[in-house]
């Protein structure tokens, strides 16, 4: 095998200071990916969480392992959870990232239910992307001079990317490495496409070609590096950018070849998003209907949000997993967040491209974020929210660019190493500790839920979810006081979530649970038929209504001696779910209590049709016969409920 021939330009190291710099930079990769893995060490022990659900545990295809593949790589991504194409539509373009699911899968097939593998493998698989980006920041900062400033930058850079807070969604959320294996993909795609810029060896394109598909079956953002590889070969090759846009269009070829496949499994169906504000945050309810935003409201709640992202770039303190309707209000642009994102984006646009001739580093890195940013903001396409931190994963390296290279040219130049080692140390650490201490959060649903809701506090979204987590946990307590308090939390919660959503039908599904645990049984069903009100073919709701007005119509008849207000829950409940049981059992002993003799033995055949060996079936018919004075069938029946259980004594 012929080695590979060296670059035109062979880069030599210039030590700077006292440093044997030459010795340790061996070393700065490894310590990359080791404080990359290091940092998120935290999260092995912890459970599934947020949309492990949609991709993991509750998706059909996942969990038949590597025969799930077949159906992975052919259907929509959340095919296997919806269970059902026409909810499909909820999500507009569709979701095809076949890749990560994949993974899923074969991790369901070896280990079954149980994270802790998925955890391990997005720790190591971000320790990876981390070494990655530092060899391609090598590749791009020392191609012509390698020396100790070039090498710091890289390691400041590489660092300050592993260090930030904001990454902790697509980490410490099995279901982020989506993210992960979008950006792995599109960085070594770039790698080697400069590899092979550099070498000409086709060896090196096709891996280029391999890696930018895979990134694409990740995630669709993978694309931007569509423009992401030319202007970093015109930046770091001495390439026009007309040369650069040509030796980077070899790319188009996965790009094409994976979009055909995602039209064909998906459709291109870009319609309209739905008019529901969990899946279309840019609707308004007006005279109690759901409408659009106006145009200029749509346009400043999107520079609102995207002026949020730099604010969470620089300053990640108040994190959250939820920025759903209404984190995000309805924005005008009289507000003034609205104004100062406006000219943030306006500052860095004119500081790009009026540095694009001199090929500064500070512009690459605003172009990188720029680019990446606009897949993510509701821009070119509705994405279903307003914002997600994970949305950041990919253009936080460009942030990194820039800081880092604003340390090296402010401080490290002008002031001196140890000032400038001395902050990049302190950036540094107080990155990690919000890092480690916001990964601890994910540890559970029940945490994050129950601990965003105190940042998100107008989101419907996360306040139903923490009053489900609440209400669940309810039910696991002991103690009756602190299980109260419990529920009294979560309906107050559930509550809020009405209050900014009134359509939100999940939320009076889950409001008529909490009633239920609260054995507040007209509250319970007055929830779940509002909740039947917005969707009258509301599964989960009908049938939690049938039960809900079941045990009201016992209560109503054991407790409150109310036999007519028992019959209407009882018979009710009989309409929404027909032959159950118990609710048969109960009308037949109302219209026994009633004198309804030959009624009572109807239901009471009704419930031995489907328990013939249920000993109080038997009993109860036998004793319905007796009252409608057949007396030898009553025996048979009395005597086989003896047979099925002895201790039953007749009445």
């Amino acid at each position: 095998m012929k080695k590979s021939k060296k670059p035109q330009i062979n880069p030599k190291i210039e030590p700077v200071g006292e440093i044997k710099f030459t010795e340790t930079l061996k070393w700065h990769k490894w310590l990359v990916f080791g404080f990359g893995v290091l940092i998120y060490l935290n999260t092995l022990s912890h459970e599934y969480t947020q949309d492990d659900a949609i991709v993991i545990y509750d998706n059909i295809y996942t969990k038949a392992g590597i025969t799930g593949w077949a159906d992975i790589f052919t259907k929509d991504t959340f095919a296997g959870f919806f269970k059902d194409e026409s909810k499909l539509n909820l999500v507009s373009g569709g979701r095809y990232r076949p890749f990560t699911l994949a993974m899923f899968a074969l991790e369901y097939q070896l280990v079954g239910n149980n994270p802790w593998l998925g955890h391990l493998i997005n720790v190591l698989l971000f320790g990876f992307l981390c070494f990655v980006i530092y060899k391609l920041l090598e590749k791009l900062f020392c191609y012509r001079i390698d020396n100790q400033a070039n090498r710091l930058l890289i390691l400041s850079i590489s660092l300050i990317f592993a260090a930030h807070p904001i990454h902790t969604e697509a980490v410490a959320n099995i279901k982020g490495r989506d993210e992960i294996m979008a950006m792995l993909g599109a960085v070594l795609a770039l790698y080697f496409l400069i590899k092979y810029v550099d070498y000409k060896e086709v060896k090196f394109l096709i891996i280029s070609l391999v890696c930018f598909f895979i990134g694409l079956l990740s995630k669709e953002n993978t694309i931007t590096y569509l423009a992401i590889c030319p202007f970093t070969l015109y930046f770091f090759r001495d390439l026009s950018l007309k040369n650069a846009i040509f030796k980077s269009s070899y790319l188009w070829i996965s790009a094409i070849l994976f979009l055909v496949i995602r039209t064909a499994v998906v459709g291109n169906n870009f319609s309209n998003p739905p008019l529901e504000l969990m899946n279309n945050p840019f609707i308004k309810l007006v005279n109690g209907e759901y409408i659009p935003f106006e145009f200029s409201e749509r346009l400043a709640t999107i520079f609102y949000t995207l002026g949020k992202y730099i604010q969470l770039l620089l300053f990640p303190i108040t994190l959250t997993h939820d920025y759903y309707p209404r984190y995000i209000d309805i924005m005008h642009f009289s507000d003034i967040m609205v104004i100062v994102s406006v000219l943030a984006y306006l500052f860095l646009t004119i500081i790009a491209f009026k540095s694009l001739k001199t090929k500064s580093i500070i512009s690459f890195g605003i172009i990188y974020f720029l680019i990446t940013t606009t897949i993510i903001s509701n821009v070119i396409f509705p994405i279903g929210t307003n914002m997600s931190e994970r949305f950041m994963f990919m253009p936080s390296l460009g942030f990194a660019i820039v800081l880092g290279y604003f340390l090296q040219r402010y401080i490290f130049e002008k002031f001196g190493k140890n000032l400038y080692f001395s902050t990049l140390f302190i950036i540094i650490l107080l990155f990690s500790i919000k890092t480690f201490s916001r990964n601890e959060v994910w540890e559970s649903d029940f945490k994050l839920f129950t601990t965003d809701v105190k940042t998100s506090t107008n989101s419907a979204k996360v306040l139903n979810a923490a009053a489900g987590a609440l209400s669940t946990e309810s039910v696991k307590e002991n103690n009756l006081e602190k299980k109260q308090e419990m529920l009294n939390e979560a309906l107050g919660y559930i509550n809020k979530a009405i209050e900014i959503h009134p359509t939100y039908k999940a939320a009076y599904f889950l409001k008529g649970n909490i009633f239920n645990y609260l054995k507040d049984y007209e509250g319970s069903i007055l929830s779940y038929e509002t909740a039947l009100s917005f969707d009258n073919q509301y599964v989960d709701a009908k049938n939690n209504l049938a039960i809900t007005l079941r045990e009201a119509g016992k209560l109503a008849g054991e407790k409150e001696n109310n036999l007519v207000k028992a019959e209407q829950f009882l018979a009710k409940s009989d309409s929404l779910k027909p032959n159950e049981p118990e609710t048969l059992r109960l009308l037949g002993v109302l219209n026994g209590i009633k004198g309804n003799h030959q009624v009572a033995l109807i239901y009471f055949k009704k419930v031995l049709q489907f328990e013939p060996n249920n000993a109080n079936a038997n009993l109860n018919l036998g004793m319905a016969y007796r009252n409608t004075g057949d007396a030898a069938i009553a025996e048979k029946y009395l005597k086989k409920a003896e047979q099925l259980d002895a201790s039953l004594k007749r009445k």
